[in-house]
């Protein structure tokens, strides 16, 4: 385990003893491609290590519209931007994971098919610490501009655009396009959100600096939460 993982989990942890709340609810965003979904995993197995089954993800990417919403309204292209996200649906499920009265079905999304799975994850009562990570959780725009009320602790994944760029040319290459339209998807498109997400979004309550591997090299959270 890289020990500053285990650090963090320690102090949410500690966050949710101290709350007293019925859960803890954890927002990690970032940019497209900057590790969200590897540092949210990884921390969600750090935290079942120190108390078994306390932990889960809910990917913020299970809110999309569906493909057949976006054509007919013209988004269709600019897939992936605020706008074809379901913000409020997400507002509403995560009042209700707060109040953790039972059972919350939450959508994933399938990145091979290219769509939503409806009720793709069960987030049970006995997970008391809900990691939510997705590009505009932190985002002060209207709508998500309300999710932040929601959270208990928020995590922004800081990443310099250098050490982007490759990243996201390599996920579309692998995705299946050809040099042309990896690089098209990432700079007319990737790196547009990913420039509104660093200068839109409200601050975090902890920064973690992300070098050039998937989980960060420089710590840069406080002593203490």
């Amino acid at each position: 385990m890289v020990p500053e993982l285990g650090d963090m989990a320690s102090r949410i942890l500690a966050q949710h003893a101290r709350s007293q709340r019925p859960r803890t609810v954890v927002a990690l965003a970032g940019p497209p491609a900057a590790g969200k979904s590897t540092l949210s995993e990884r921390l969600c197995e750090a935290l079942n290590a120190l108390e078994s089954d306390i932990a889960v993800v809910v990917p913020m990417d299970g809110y999309h519209f569906d493909n057949a919403v976006l054509a007919p309204r013209g988004l269709l292209d600019v897939k992936g931007a605020p706008e074809t996200f379901d913000a409020e649906g997400l507002r509403q499920d995560l009042i209700r994971l707060r109040a953790n009265a039972g059972p919350v079905a939450v959508p994933v999304f399938d990145r091979p098919l290219d769509l939503a799975r409806a009720g793709g994850r069960i987030v049970e009562s006995h997970h008391r610490i809900v990691l939510v990570e997705g590009n505009y959780l932190l985002l002060e725009h209207p709508l998500w501009d309300t999710l932040s009320a929601l959270y208990d602790l928020s995590i922004f994944l800081d990443i310099e655009d250098e050490v982007l760029i490759p990243r996201l040319l390599n996920r579309w290459r692998e995705m299946g396009q050809d040099a042309r339209g990896a690089h098209d998807r990432t700079h007319h498109k990737d790196m547009l959100n990913a420039h509104l997400i660093k200068t839109a979004s409200r601050s975090a309550d902890w920064r973690w600096r992300l070098a050039d591997t998937p989980i960060a090299r420089e710590d840069v959270l406080p002593p203490s939460v």
